[in-house]
């Protein structure tokens, strides 16, 4: 497991891209679990989110949350160097 989570909603619209792919094979340190659903009731329909460590993290299309949790998780890295 990672030193870095990412937790998804099943329901939410940034599966339609392969998150877990993309964000495992470009950061080592970075665990992506999909969940049924993180009981944030309605916010996964709404528009694309991640929680990262537990912070969530938005955007309006799909690619701009991918590019939003890949900020989120060099914030997060850098507390480790």
């Amino acid at each position: 497991m990672g030193i870095v989570v990412v937790d998804v909603c099943d329901a939410n619209l940034i599966t339609s891209l392969d998150i877990e792919g993309i964000l495992e094979a470009e950061f080592p340190e970075v665990a992506v679990l999909i969940s049924d659903c993180l009981t944030l009731c309605g916010l996964c329909r709404i528009r694309p989110f991640a929680l990262v460590n537990n912070r969530r993290i938005f955007g309006k299309t799909p690619e701009e949350c991918l590019e939003n949790i890949r900020k989120a998780i060099i914030e997060e890295l850098a507390i480790f160097e």
